[in-house]
């Protein structure tokens, strides 16, 4: 099984090259998309020089993976943050995944526990929480690189063009026609949002928004309170 990975862009000159070096060092992954929304840094000339297939479009990082959905060729899709981290092991871990069927269920999606690299002393513990997290809801979160079986996407109608909560619509989306499974193997993601915004203020934006998502409100007032406006 052939792996696609697409990453959505916007400015991330700084964090690229390592994620993309972590990518390519694994062998299952045979196409690498950077879907950009607008940089202005150079992000272009990073993706390019590590050989990566680049794309440009709209802002919102639904609307970009959806672009790059449709350009993939593998049968699994990754979906991954700029400033996420791979595991060396993350290509035959979702190998192994969608090739699992339980029952008449198939595996179509999943995705990886979540740690962060130099965490603030209120996000330590992450990894748990990811954990638990899933445990309890049955959906990860977008930084924590989902995957999923490119057939079930396209049987889906793709990558949904949310401009926020993308993630939990395209996971509610596929669990009709199988599992999400999260792997035993750790993603590594920076905890920059945090640093810049502070622990406390950022965990109550994202709250404001999961709860807003769960009751409804519209996806443009999501995005709104998820920029702080």
């Amino acid at each position: 099984m052939h792996l696609s990975v697409i990453i959505p862009t916007l400015d991330e000159a700084e964090a690229l090259p390592e994620t993309l070096r972590r990518v390519r060092s694994i062998a299952e992954v045979k196409q690498l998309i950077v879907s950009d929304g607008g940089s202005c840094d150079a992000t272009r000339q990073i993706a390019l020089e590590a050989g990566a297939e680049w794309i440009t479009g709209p802002t919102g990082r639904g609307i970009q993976c959806r672009a790059g959905a449709e350009r993939a060729t593998g049968e699994g899709v990754i979906f991954l943050h700029a400033d996420t981290w791979l595991p060396s092991a993350g290509g035959a871990a979702i190998v192994e995944a969608l090739g699992a069927i339980s029952g008449l269920k198939p595996v179509v999606a999943g995705a990886f526990r979540k740690q962060l690299r130099s965490p603030p002393f209120l996000m330590r513990g992450s990894r748990l929480r990811s954990i638990l997290w899933f445990r309890l809801t049955g959906r990860p979160f977008a930084d924590q690189a989902i995957f999923v079986r490119r057939t079930s996407l396209e049987a889906i109608g793709g990558f949904p063009d949310s401009p926020l909560m993308e993630e939990f619509e395209l996971i509610r989306r596929l669990r009709a026609g199988g599992r999400c499974v999260l792997l035993a193997e750790t993603v590594s993601t920076s905890a920059r949002r945090f640093r810049k915004q502070g622990v406390l203020r950022t965990y109550a934006r994202m709250s404001r928004v999961l709860w807003g998502h769960v009751c409804g409100a519209n996806p443009q007032q999501l995005r709104e309170w998820y920029e702080g406006r």
